[in-house]
């Protein structure tokens, strides 16, 4: 039987560089977030119940690997931008997993945080991620230009215009109203590949990007993170809610818009494909630094949860 060895160690190298981020994504994060000792403790030892929850960090890693993709290296703190990020993303699975949203049980494979705490407590949790996650970006280890350039990137992201509030809100507003093609994309681009992009952007601007360089790493952010929610949504079809850490076939029962509803299975797989090769074209200008980030893109849709 002949081995491909180059496939070989690629996946090994991406394992170590997944591994390695999410390494540097958690010790940031316990650094950052108050103790569950801590008074007030129930709401500390609620927003550490879902940020450690066992998640991948793919956003943290997206970041740190943009930073080092423009620098040439990981640029020192860099993983605080991507634990911000990461309280950012938590805060709005808290919210999304709520009875006045998707009313979930299930994330990351462990009762959701108004399961264990109640509602007020989640709320109140994922409000304080949103908090602490801005309150660590305005102390960044970064210029004061580029530390603003990165909470004006992430702050648009996580808000109403083309951002990941917008898209909750239309997508809500969509269920069992078989929306078009343009409404479907708005809402994954909204609600998911925005906080990807920024993400990708915000990285490079703390590792120094020039105008350009920002420009590779946003058309790579919106190919890739429509994409993966392509996948997300193929997924919820097509997985055990063992499998995925979170109930399954959630959007189905809620009559939900995604792209099997609309599409089928598979054009859906052939839209995030192609995607993907638009993904790994807008970082062609990189050259070979870039191999990692691509090789991440290609993990987020291949993945199995």
């Amino acid at each position: 039987m002949e081995i491909n060895f180059a496939l070989v160690i690629l996946t090994t190298m991406l394992k170590q560089t997944l591994e390695e981020g999410r390494k540097l994504a958690d010790a940031a994060l316990e650094r950052l977030l108050p103790p569950a000792e801590r008074r007030p403790s129930s709401i500390h030892s609620a927003m550490r119940h879902s940020v450690f929850a066992g998640g991948k960090r793919i956003r943290p890693i997206l970041c740190m690997e943009a930073g080092r993709v423009v620098s040439g290296n990981l640029p020192s703190g860099i993983e605080e931008v991507g634990a911000a990020l990461e309280m950012l993303h938590t805060y709005s699975l808290i919210h999304d997993d709520l009875p006045a949203l998707d009313n979930d049980d299930l994330r990351r494979g462990r009762p959701t945080c108004h399961k264990v705490f109640g509602e007020a407590v989640a709320i109140l949790a994922g409000d304080a991620l949103q908090t602490r996650a801005y309150e660590v970006l305005a102390n960044l280890q970064c210029s004061p230009e580029a530390r603003v350039k990165v909470i004006a990137e992430i702050a648009k992201a996580t808000g109403t215009v083309n951002g990941m509030i917008g898209g909750q809100v239309v997508d809500l507003e969509a269920e069992r109203l078989n929306p078009d093609a343009e409404t479907l994309e708005y809402i994954h681009r909204s609600k998911t590949a925005a906080l990807i992009t920024a993400s990708l952007v915000s990285g490079g601007i703390y590792g120094g990007a020039n105008a350009e360089q920002v420009g590779g790493l946003r058309d790579f952010g919106q190919a890739i993170g429509l994409a993966f929610q392509i996948v997300d949504d193929i997924l919820d079809v097509t997985k055990s809610s063992e499998q995925l850490g979170k109930t399954a076939g959630k959007d189905i029962a809620s009559e939900k818009a995604t792209y099997p509803a609309l599409f089928g299975l598979d054009e859906s797989r052939n839209k995030a494909a192609t995607l993907l090769g638009s993904a790994n074209r807008a970082l062609e200008s990189f050259g070979p630094k870039a191999n990692v980030l691509k090789d991440l893109g290609r993990f987020l849709i291949e993945r199995e949860n």
